[in-house]
């Protein structure tokens, strides 16, 4: 076991966020190593670096609407607490390294962890950054997992027309790695006129309408039901939807009379929590994580990040950021 000279000594206890009740939250002191710890021999301590707000997940987790059946499957890798709350919850923390084995000591890192300023996990839970990676952006490495998984889902092939209707991060990841498809003609859709800049800082065709096409493929992530209309309305003969919206505890209507079944649409759901079927047998989540990571070296994504701020400040902004953050992509948190 080495420690980073140049850090302070680790203590025991470690500071974070929690969810304590419906669009409220805390930032309290919770054991940096539990008694039931079996690894201790194994592990490495992380100081937190950055950590970035999934708006889409971490809203229906922080206003209590993560259905009761979906308890075990929402569970975030390194939770605490159960929903609805208290709940530690997140999953997107870079951080140093500063004990552990000599070879990860002073390496930065990625770990699907939660909010917290400090913490120690198994070695095997981080993933070094790549050489030219910035720590301040690989705070994306989990919507950039999301939108390679959604488009292993959607399978598009050399110069198919793709439509991408919501333009939150995922939605904006999706359609940029989409544009890098040789021949792909790629159109990013969002009713808010604020993401037309930011698409075409990433080299996106963007449009405010949804003008019925022939798409070969189109793929959802607005998170509102309304988009799924839209994009079933964009699809053309024998197409694929691809449904990457969650919408928690929101029932939601489909329109699947009209041309749905004359067409012979597909509608397909995809979720990161699962790698594609077809893709088991070559992949695992350690691999499909460093891709991501690999993927984010284009210094054009930092377009995605649109605010900061101090982790201390969490309490009173959590809810401006997940409530009336219409204008808001990724929010970064710095220790």
């Amino acid at each position: 076991m080495h420690r980073d000279p140049d850090e302070p000594n680790t203590e025991s206890m470690a500071r974070a966020w929690w969810v304590t009740g419906a669009g409220k939250g805390e930032i309290l002191e919770t054991p940096l190593v539990t008694s039931d710890d079996e690894q201790k021999d194994e592990s490495v301590t992380v100081q937190a670096l950055y950590s970035g707000i999934s708006r889409g997940t971490e809203s229906l987790v922080f206003h209590g609407r993560v259905p009761k059946s979906e308890y075990a499957a929402m569970r975030a890798p390194f939770q605490e607490g159960d929903f609805p709350w208290p709940v530690k919850y997140g999953y997107a923390s870079v951080g140093k390294v500063v004990e552990g084995p000599a070879e990860l000591v002073g390496q930065t890192v990625f770990c699907l962890y939660p909010h917290q300023n400090c913490y120690r996990v198994p070695a095997s839970a981080l993933t070094p950054l790549p050489k030219d990676l910035p720590a301040e952006r690989a705070i994306l490495a989990a919507n950039m997992e999301t939108a390679v998984n959604g488009l292993w889902d959607g399978a598009p092939a050399v110069g198919d027309r793709i439509a991408v209707v919501g333009l939150g991060v995922v939605g904006l990841l999706v359609a940029w790695l989409a544009s890098r498809i040789p021949g792909a003609r790629v159109t990013a859709i969002d009713t808010n006129p604020e993401r037309q800049a930011v698409a075409e800082q990433l080299g996106l065709t963007f449009s405010s309408e949804s003008a019925p096409d022939d798409h070969d493929l189109v793929i959802h992530a607005s998170g509102h039901p309304s988009g799924l209309e839209t994009a079933l309305g964009l699809a053309g003969q024998e197409a694929t939807i691809v449904e990457m919206s969650w919408y928690g505890d929101q029932l939601v209507s489909a329109p699947l009379g009209a041309a749905f079944h004359p067409r012979r649409l597909t509608l397909k759901s995809s979720q990161v929590g699962q790698i594609v079927p077809s893709r088991v047998p070559r992949w695992d989540y350690r691999k499909r994580l460093a891709l991501s990571l690999e993927l984010l070296q284009d210094d054009a994504l930092d377009v995605l990040i649109t605010g900061e701020c101090k982790f201390d400040d969490l309490p009173k902004s959590m809810a401006r950021i997940l409530i009336d953050g219409r204008d808001t992509l990724c929010h970064r948190v710095v220790y």
